[in-house]
């Protein structure tokens, strides 16, 4: 099957499949009559995998590892087990700041901060917040779209200029050029519609830029 097969199967973007193909983790043969990748039953068996130990927050180093037996499984999940411990502690420590303001019956402007405040910040140094991640991808799908709506905005604005240039003027562009140059803006505009939409579908698959992350 072809990659859009796969990334509908699967839940993964093309993305992060050939991102997982670039680092060894999936080797697809190629057509040889016009090079497209076909994905195996094993690949797709393979890539379940790899997103199953992606959502238990396994880095793809101990996947690449476990793939060319350089780790065993038990080990690596060993590792989750203490690392999720971690978590666990950090949530207690949380939960006890909450109890202890709450039999206090303080309200919100009572509260002796300082002390609450240095609990917090320890908890941040060491990588932990309790922030809804949502957040940050609305941000993201926020920003793609804006950029994506001011560029088209400016090449439509250029198009209609064009338009009404040709249209009114008597010493216009020949018709050949200028339908060219609306041919290429088309493109162009189509092109930015089509990235934005692959882009959100990255954000919302949560695995958009896998190489920024190790």
């Amino acid at each position: 099957m072809l990659i859009s097969d796969v990334e509908n199967i699967v839940g993964l973007s093309k993305k992060s499949i050939r991102f997982y193909e670039e680092n060894g983790l999936l080797s697809p043969r190629r057509k040889e009559e016009n090079g497209y990748r076909i994905y195996t039953d094993e690949d797709i068996y393979k890539l379940k995998v790899i997103k199953f130990l992606r959502e238990l927050d396994v880095p793809i180093k101990e996947i690449y590892q476990l793939n060319n037996k350089e780790l065993s499984l038990t080990d690596c999940l060993k590792e989750r087990i203490q690392k999720i411990n971690v978590v666990e502690e950090k949530y207690l420590t949380i939960k006890k700041l909450c109890e202890e303001i709450i039999d206090a019956k303080i309200e919100f402007n009572e509260i002796k901060i300082d002390k609450y405040f240095q609990n917090v910040r320890i908890l941040n140094k060491e990588g932990f917040t309790m922030k809804n991640v949502k957040s940050s991808k609305k941000k993201q799908i926020f920003g793609a779209v804006l950029s994506s709506l001011i560029f088209n905005a400016i090449f439509i604005i250029i198009l209609a200029v064009l338009c009404y240039l040709q249209f009114t003027l008597d010493d216009n562009c020949p018709w050949p050029v200028f339908i060219l140059i609306v041919f290429i803006f088309g493109i162009l505009v189509f092109g930015i519609f089509y990235n934005l939409v692959v882009r959100i579908k990255e954000i919302l698959g949560g695995e958009e830029d896998e190489a920024s992350k190790y």
